[in-house]
């Protein structure tokens, strides 16, 4: 198990560019797939508050529920880059 969890929507473009800059960085990271319907999104929305995506936690880092896909980019570049 990873630090770095990516929740996601298969097909989602800001996932997309999450996952692509996690790659670059290689980073090891797990995925959690969330449901289509924003109603069923309960583990995303218990962890960041909100049920959109992508969101990332971070538990070596204390980040808990980073939302927004180029918040998330600059975060990852700032730490690991």
């Amino acid at each position: 198990m990873s630090d770095i969890t990516l929740y996601e929507l298969p097909g989602c473009p800001f996932c997309a560019k999450v996952r692509t800059k996690l790659d670059e960085l290689e980073l090891d990271y797990d995925v959690i797939e969330v449901p289509r319907s924003r109603e069923e999104r309960t583990e995303v929305e218990r962890v960041s508050g909100q049920t959109g995506v992508p969101v990332i936690t971070d538990e070596s880092e204390g980040v808990e529920g980073m939302h927004e896909s180029d918040d998330i980019v600059d975060y990852l570049e700032e730490t690991y880059a």
